[in-house]
């Protein structure tokens, strides 16, 4: 079962449940994924990598959200756009511990031949494809940043 399907067969369970939040995150998925799949040049076709790169955009975007309503002082808005964010993420596949991270970055400095900061360029590019889903890229940039320092 692909993610499309599965994402569908849970919003008639968040519909039997009468679950709000997670309904509205679930239709939320829905919506993007069925955009993706009319874009122009997707043939009609979703597939699982794309509809993750979806998920994780869809993750920042509330955590982002979240973000401004607390600093403009409206924490229950903020809590929403959190709720849904946790809803969303369980899609995602399981995210790298800080451990395996730095382990998984270290391979690749090393693979690349990266000495100084002037190669993070060359590090975030193939960490960017290696670690696609398992890792936020600030957190790869940030963890890059501290090695090559």
């Amino acid at each position: 079962m692909n993610l499309y399907d599965q994402i569908s067969d849970d919003i008639k369970k968040a519909m039997l449940a009468k679950d709000k939040v997670r309904l509205g995150a679930l239709r939320g998925i829905k919506k993007e994924f069925i955009e993706a799949k009319t874009a122009k040049g997707s043939e009609g076709e979703l597939s699982d990598e794309a509809a993750i790169k979806i998920l994780q955009k869809m993750v920042k975007q509330r955590k982002d959200s979240a973000a401004i309503y607390q600093q403009q002082n409206r924490p229950e808005l903020g809590e929403g756009e959190l709720a849904e964010a946790a809803v969303i993420a369980e899609y995602l596949p399981k995210q790298m511990s800080e451990e395996e991270l730095e382990t998984a970055l270290k391979a690749i400095i090393a693979e690349v031949g990266a000495t100084s900061a002037k190669d993070m360029g060359k590090v975030m590019g193939v960490a960017g494809k290696q670690l696609a889903g398992k890792a936020e890229g600030r957190a790869i940039s940030a963890k890059v940043k501290e090695l090559l320092a």
